[in-house]
Order: structure tokens, then sequence, then C-alpha cells
């Protein structure tokens, strides 16, 4: 039966995008070490099924600043992708690319802005490269636009854009693990309903 929104999934489905979440992070995390030159390794994510509130608390705080980049889908899926930085990863991130760290998201200059967009359009390419070729569709993706601003605030943009088909975001939580520390982050891969429901067809879950 076609699902109607995210909750009508199943613990069956879950699973299954919880396979395919687990490698496209892993391919996320290989890009990111390659670029920074060093181990990046990546815990079992989660894949979740949340309202608006829940999501927020599971990233962090309503009114905590952080930098994300969203990108359009197309093509066989249409929807959103939208990484989330937190400050402790984007600093070590940011150390390594231009040598600067930030108390701060407030005081990011244009070069550190420009080098966070261009890493979550990275990690969110080599996420999707992996999720076509397990599922067999074609995405085409976006130009990345990026914005500093509450979570709570970036996290209305997909309910905005959703909203008429569900009220719930489809959450994968995993940590990126560099120089032994986790580094929390959070990204949001938000099909829309006719979308996930053909991934779930070609998936033979449906």
């Amino acid at each position: 039966m076609k699902l109607k929104s995210y909750e009508d999934m199943n613990l069956q489905e879950l699973d299954v995008m919880k396979e395919i979440s687990s490698i496209g992070t892993s391919h996320a995390a290989t890009s990111l070490s390659k670029l920074l030159q060093k181990e990046v390794r990546i815990s079992i994510p989660e894949v979740n099924v949340l309202g608006y509130e829940q999501t927020v608390n599971k990233i962090g705080d309503i009114e905590e600043l952080v930098a994300a980049t969203l990108v359009q889908m197309s093509n066989e899926v249409e929807g959103l992708m939208l990484f989330i930085f937190k400050l402790d990863l984007a600093n070590v991130v940011l150390e390594k690319l231009i040598g600067r760290t930030y108390e701060s998201f407030q005081d990011l200059d244009e070069l550190a802005y420009s080098a966070l967009e261009e890493i979550g359009n990275i990690i969110i390419c080599s996420y999707v490269n992996a999720f076509t070729q397990l599922v067999g569709v074609e995405i085409d993706l976006s130009v990345p636009s990026s914005t500093l601003n509450m979570l709570g605030g970036i996290l209305t943009v997909p309910i905005a854009e959703y909203g008429y088909e569900t009220d719930k975001l489809m959450y994968i939580n995993a940590e990126f693990i560099i120089d032994g520390r986790k580094l929390s982050d959070g990204l949001l891969m938000l099909p829309d309903i006719p979308s996930l429901n053909s991934i779930l067809e070609k998936l033979g879950v449906i």
C-alpha cells in the first residue's frame, strides 16, 4: 500500500532507509576525509521520522545559531536535502581548510562562509551519489544555498515546503568522528511523498 505521509512508514521501510543512509553517510565521511586529509569515521546513523519540535530537540536547541546548506532535488526524486553544521564541526573543518576557528557563527567572514557552503554541498552530493547508485534513480541537484540562522528557523523551511503533505521530517542522525572527537551534525533528506513511494517500490518494500 502506498504511503500518504512519512509517518505511514513501517519498521521494514524505516530499516531499509536506515541501511541506505548508512552507506550514504559513509560516502560522505570518505569525501570529508579526502578533503581534510585525515581519517573521518561515522557513527551508525539513526533514521527517525519526527515532528518539528522533536527534530529540533534531537539536533540541539531551538535558539542555537547554526549554519545550513540546502539543495533541491529534482528528476526522479523531488524534494530537499538539508545539512546542518554545528559550531564544533564547523571549526574542525575551517581550521584545516583556512587555518582559523570562530567563537560564533556570527563571526564568520566571507571566506569561511563560502568554505562551509562548499563542504555542505560536498557532503550532500556524496550522500546523494551513493543513494542514486543503490536505489537506481536519477537525481539532479540544484546549486546549493546556505544560511546562518537559529535552528528552529532553519527547520521551518522544509515544513513550509511540504507541510501540505506531512508535518513530519525524516532526520538522519550520525556523528562524524575526527581525531577521536564525536562531532554532531544534522542531515535531512526530504523526498516528497510520491518520490518516497517510488524509492520504496524500487527497493522492493512496497
